[in-house]
This record gives structure tokens, sequence and C-alpha cells, in this order.
């Protein structure tokens, strides 16, 4: 099959690595001179950067449209012409769909949802947003085109509410909170809880978290709308957020009949997932490691434990409120702040909110993350709770995989 992959931001890019491992033929493209694009190894790939050319996009079987174009004027023109793939490839509609969404504890809460689901014997499908650490949406439905699931879970990113909504068929919405991330996105926490009310519309069964109050907005959203306490529950996993993450997959479970002791014992024995927060025991140290990239992530964590150490990896320099993360650094108050580039070499703007902030501690700036391990390892010799994280996930995955070794 020829498909053309339009747009080449973080979906597109996994979409056109999905479908060249599919063995399809892609003709991709961007209007973004200056976007970074991977190596691919293929002889079926033809690119455009810098312009989209409509001809060899009508001229494909099948369209995959980047999430964040959903709403331009090219969309339209596809829409028309029934080429998106997901009108293409269907058979991802006429399974049972579970989204999960919110700002904070999607994968955790679709990674246990998932186990819930297998250990009571039903074969599930797992994926969706890219940046959540997942292979894309578009991974997602060619596989379950492909083999026959009787489940499919997926992680819905908040700014790609509309597109997904469109693509996939859920019976079921999980919504964990509604936080302070990609406001540059969504301009206000007003505009954000609008667009999940848009979502979740006539969707058939909707779950929410009764703790958040903004979510209390939009118990009338969809047909059918059940709540979940913060119960605490035997798990492995750190934190109180971990707990409202159970909670809100034990509900999704209770709602599919799953019986509830099968529920609670899966839960027990929760590993966690790779890049979020666990704590590692070091010397004589906690170190507490794990992807928290928003201010309101990193508050959930700093609420938890008084922290002497603290390792946060900045943002992109256009991710300004990202930024509100050294807000929370500065309340947490702890003796130590270093710095290191996270997704961006960000560390000197981060240093100077800092200060501005009032924190009076000791800042130091590692532009070198391969130097973060030793540097760890040194303090779990002098300090009791050390944490690292922010944004940067890979870093940080790197970070906890050498340190759990």
């Amino acid at each position: 099959m020829k498909v053309s992959v339009v747009g080449l931001g973080m979906e597109g890019k996994k979409a056109v690595q999905a479908l060249l491992d599919n063995g399809d033929y892609v003709y991709a493209s961007d209007l973004d001179p200056e976007i970074e694009i991977p190596e691919y190894d293929a002889e079926k790939l033809e690119l455009d950067i810098g312009k989209h050319d409509e001809d060899k996009i009508n001229g494909t079987d099948a369209v995959v449209l980047s999430p964040s174009l959903w709403n331009k004027p090219i969309t339209k023109r596809i829409l028309e012409k029934n080429k998106l793939l997901s009108d293409v490839l269907t058979a991802h509609k006429s399974i049972l769909t579970i989204g999960v969404t919110g700002t904070n504890g999607k994968t955790t809460s679709c990674h246990m949802i998932n186990d819930i689901l297998t250990e009571s014997g039903f074969k599930v499908i797992m994926g969706g947003n890219a940046g959540g650490g997942f292979e894309g949406y578009i991974k997602l439905i060619l596989e379950a085109n492909k083999n026959k699931y009787d489940v499919m879970v997926v992680e819905v990113c908040d700014m790609t509410l509309d597109f997904a909504s469109y693509v996939f068929d859920f019976d079921i919405i999980l919504v964990t909170n509604l936080g302070l991330d990609h406001m540059e996105f969504h301009k206000s926490l007003e505009n954000y809880g609008k667009s999940v009310c848009k979502f979740l519309k006539d969707k058939k069964q909707v779950i929410l978290n009764e703790n958040d109050v903004k979510l209390k907005k939009c118990e009338e959203c969809g047909q059918r709308t059940y709540f979940f306490d913060n119960e605490h529950r035997d798990l492995k996993l750190f934190g109180s957020f971990n707990q409202e993450n159970a909670s809100g997959a034990f509900k999704v479970a209770e709602v599919l009949g799953i019986d509830k002791s099968l529920i609670n014992h899966v839960l027990s024995n929760f590993e966690g997932v790779e890049g979020r927060t666990k704590t590692l025991k070091i010397n004589d140290s906690n170190v507490i490691i794990g992807k928290t990239d928003n201010p309101d992530a990193a508050a959930a964590v700093f609420s938890e434990v008084s922290i002497d150490v603290m390792l946060i990896g900045t943002p992109r320099r256009n991710e300004k409120f990202r930024f509100n993360i050294l807000k929370e650094v500065s309340k947490a108050n702890p003796a130590i702040v270093i710095l290191f580039p996270g997704l961006d070499n960000t560390t000197s703007i981060a240093q100077e909110i800092l200060k501005s902030e009032g924190y009076q501690g000791i800042i130091k700036i590692v532009d070198d993350t391969s130097e973060l391990v030793d540097i760890v390892l040194n303090f779990t010799k002098t300090h009791h709770n050390i944490f690292i994280g922010g944004n940067g996930q890979e870093k940080i995955m790197s970070i906890q995989c050498l340190l759990s070794n």
C-alpha cells in the first residue's frame, strides 16, 4: 500500500517508521524546512521537507495526518476523499476500545488496565500517544488491523483529543485528572476542560476522578458517567498519585465486570512502568526517579517526601509553562538543585527562574548528562532522599536503567 504521512512531528515520525516496518511505500512531508528527520533505513520512502505536494498525497492509497494538523484546511480536503488511514483500515473500530486521557498518570493507568485485562483472559493491544512512550496511534491501528484482539487500550494525549475521537470508536473513557500542562496549546485550564468535555460527548461510558473538582463539569458530557475515588491499596509503587492511578484502573475493570479480587491481586503485583516514578534503594538513600514533566506532576511527588537533592531536566525554550516546575522545586526547598539539559539546553534560564523564586540553596549545572549517574551515586553516601525528574524522558529513563543495574 502507498501511504502519505502529512506532518512530521513526533506522531508523524513514528507513523513513518511503523508504515515502513509494515512494508508500505511512504511519501512523507512537512512544511518546516528545518525540521529534524530520523535517518530512516528504507528505499520505500520519499520525503518533501518545506512543502506538501498534494498531487503526491492524492496519488497514495491512504493518508496519515499529524494530529497537530487536525483542524487545518488540508484535513478537510483529505477527509473529503475518504483516504484517512483509519477510514481505509477499519478493523480497529470493531474492537472494544478503552481510551485513557488526562494530564498525569495516563501511561501507568494504561499498563494497569492492560495487566488486569490480560490476567482476566482477554487478548489486549495497547498503545497510542507517542509522547507517552508508546509507538504512536498509527502503529496501534496497523497492528489492530493485522491481528485479532478482544480489547484495545489507547493512551490519548490531551493535545490530540479531536483527532483521537475521529480515529477511534471509544467504548469507555478514563480521565485521570486535569492539570497544568501544555498550556501553550490549551491557553487556559477552562479551555482544556471544554476540550475534554467535547471529547467525552456521547461516549458510552465515562470514568472521572472524583477528587478533581475541574472534572465535575464533565459529569454530563458522556452517556453514562462513573467516578473513582482515591482508595488505598497494597501497591509496590511510590506515592498517593499511583494509588489514584490504581483506583482509576480498578474502576475501568469493575465496569467491565471483572472480579474485584482478581483486580486487586494484579494491582498489588504491578511493578510500574519503565521511566515512570519509582524509588530505588541505593546505599542508605531513596532515589526517587521518573517522568515529572509538568508542575502538577512535580508537586505531587514533592508533597510525598522531603527531598535533599534534586536533579531537574529542563524543558524546551518554547514550553514556557513547564518552567513552572522550578517554582515547585523552590517551594520544596532542597539543599541542592542540579540542572541538566532535559529536552533543550535551557539550564541558564532555569537557574535564573530558581533565583527569582527566592531559592537560597546550592545550584549546580551539569551539561554532560553522562556524569549524572556518578553524581547521584556520590550523593547516596551523604543524603537520604534524592529526586531525579523534570523534562527529558529518554535521558531520565537511561539514568534509571543505569542506577537499577
